[in-house]
């Protein structure tokens, strides 16, 4: 029960892009049609669960005992970067259609704050390892699910006659705003 708390409430209590505000430029960025969208989630999902326990045991194991922690995020953002990069050749070698279906969106993640965000929130609030990775899954799923709300939401946009001052960034950021409204209605839903 305490797994599945934390991942609800990752999902949808503290959701990563609309209440944690991490993530925000793919969430803009990558959101114009639901197609794309679904391929940046998926990825996201994959690496922020890889990059938190692969940084989780880092830290534990050898920044911790070296007494070296100040290098935390010099060295979370090495392995980020190194674990995308080895991700897609992996994937290139192994399954070709994952890779194509993934395509651009797996170099994205190395730029996404939220990948590195959590992965020194889940050290900062002295989880398990099982915790790290079950808060990890539930932020990317919740940020996948907020991308995939708002990528549908702005696909309905395109039919509409909006104002042509409000048309593009500026009725994004306002839908954008509205949707961080009402996810913060779900607070205290879940500790």
């Amino acid at each position: 029960m305490e797994y599945l708390s934390l991942i609800i409430g990752a999902v949808l209590v503290n959701n990563v892009v609309l209440v944690q505000f991490l993530g925000i430029c793919p969430f803009l960025g990558v959101s114009t049609k639901v197609q794309t969208a679904m391929g940046m989630a998926i990825a996201v999902v994959f690496v922020m669960a890889l990059a938190t326990t692969v940084t989780f045991l880092l830290h534990y194991n050898v920044l911790v005992p070296l007494k070296i922690e100040f290098l935390q995020t010099l060295l979370f953002i090495l392995v980020i970067a190194a674990l995308v990069q080895m991700v897609e050749l992996i994937l290139k070698k192994v399954s070709q259609p994952l890779y194509q279906a993934l395509g651009v969106y797996l170099p994205l993640i190395t730029t996404n704050c939220a990948i590195l965000g959590i992965a020194v929130l889940v050290i900062r609030k002295n989880f398990t390892l099982l915790q790290s990775v079950a808060y990890a899954v539930g932020i990317a799923v919740g940020f996948g699910f907020a991308l995939l709300l708002f990528a549908g939401i702005r696909e309905r946009m395109e039919l509409y006659d909006i104002p042509e001052a409000m048309k593009g960034a500026p009725i994004a950021l306002v839908t954008a705003g509205l949707m961080s409204l009402a996810f913060m209605g779900f607070a205290g839903m879940i500790k």
